[in-house]
């Protein structure tokens, strides 16, 4: 019987070694609520690290966090909302929690983000319609930032709000500016399988205090000030607790090596790939800074990415193709949307490739041997 291969995987958790002593404080005090000093702490290195005028709420997901954006920006049930169709469904989602709908936007070839033309195509048509969208749900996808100076201008100019989701984006920047704090409201993740973790959590962050100073509200089941349980809103059960907030203070200690040593899988998967001409990947643009959270390669069919996709598997190695475009998920295909081909194009022809900070050379030479040996 042949030993199995040990398993690589796409993109796993990544301990920098204080996260414990940050929990075991939370365990040694009694702060098990989803309140205390580590949800602050970790709410003020989050605001160190995107700049001093940034307010944050830490909060139960980055899902929760896009809930309450949209909620802050006024949008209700029969509103439209303008959302990039190349990114997960978690972008979408809360959407439909507020019965509002979903307008999505084909992407551009540069960035892999929302298309600007597009973007400007599908406000026109709503407002021909007498149907002007209440927000943009923008994403910097796989962390490479979106064009942002191109979709703040067309937000500006037909005043349409921007919820700016940087789940993927923590420690991109765009012209020397952090990503999440372009929109009217940003939103991050810390997911599992994100650049840094809590297990699960996510962080609404603005420069406007009384969105987060709302969100917090919202998210702690919305109780009035009053000596009993009283509530005048419909409140949520979205606060981060103070023990997951501790593994958080932890891995913002670490968040330049992560960022570090994903850009070098980048360049490395570039370097070791580069022979094969078929193979390409998606460049930074001048003024552009991806944290490169996962390395993507497009390939010149479906058939190459299946077979690539295959032989990795088969050596116990998670890739997994780009997102499959919500204008085609089962659930969003009856929404308006305006499209060109380009993201349906990457979802055919890109893949994932393993990208964890915690990626020895062994396991980066195990990927790009494979990668090779179709090529042969």
């Amino acid at each position: 019987m042949v030993d199995k291969k040990e398993k690589i995987w796409l993109s796993s958790p990544h301990m920098g070694g204080s996260e414990q002593d940050y929990v075991n404080e939370a365990f040694e005090t009694n702060w098990i609520a989803p309140l205390g000093p580590n949800v602050n702490a970790f709410e003020f290195a989050i605001s160190n690290s995107l700049g001093n005028k940034i307010n944050v709420a830490a909060l139960s997901s980055g899902t929760a966090a896009l809930h309450l954006g949209l909620q802050l920006l006024g949008v209700t049930r029969g509103d439209e909302v303008l959302c990039q169709s190349f990114t997960f469904s978690a972008s979408a989602n809360p959407i439909m929690y507020l019965g509002a709908i979903p307008v999505f936007v084909d992407s551009e070839p540069d960035t892999w983000n929302m298309s600007p033309s597009l973007l400007r195509k599908a406000i026109e048509s709503r407002i021909a319609e007498k149907k002007k969208p209440k927000a943009i749900v923008a994403v910097h996808l796989y962390g490479m930032p979106y064009k942002v100076k191109e979709i703040q201008a067309i937000a500006n100019e037909f005043d349409i709000p921007i919820l700016e989701d940087s789940a993927e984006a923590l420690g991109s920047s765009y012209m020397g500016k952090a990503c999440g704090t372009f929109g009217d409201i940003g939103v991050l993740s810390f997911n599992g399988n994100k650049i840094i973790t809590t297990s699960g959590g996510g962080a609404l962050v603005s420069e406007n205090k009384n969105y987060t100073d709302r969100a917090i509200f919202l998210a702690t089941q919305a109780r009035d000030e009053a000596p009993h349980y009283q509530h005048s809103n419909v409140g949520y059960n979205y606060r981060m607790s103070n023990v997951l907030a501790g593994i958080g203070r932890g891995q913002m200690e670490v968040l330049q090596d992560r960022v570090d040593a994903r850009r070098q899988n980048h360049e490395y998967y570039e370097h070791e790939l580069s022979t094969i001409k078929e193979i390409e990947f998606l460049k930074e643009p001048e003024g552009y800074f991806s944290n490169r959270w996962l390395s993507c390669i497009l390939t010149p069919s479906y058939e190459k990415r299946e077979s690539i996709r295959l032989a990795l598997l088969d050596e116990n190695i998670e890739s997994r193709p780009l997102w499959k475009p919500l204008h085609m998920q089962p659930v969003f295909t009856h929404y308006k949307k305006f499209l060109d081909g380009t993201s349906e194009s990457l979802f055919d022809r890109g893949l994932c490739l393993p990208s964890g900070s915690n990626l020895s050379q062994n396991d980066l030479q195990r990927v790009t041997d494979c990668i090779k040996k179709i090529w042969l």
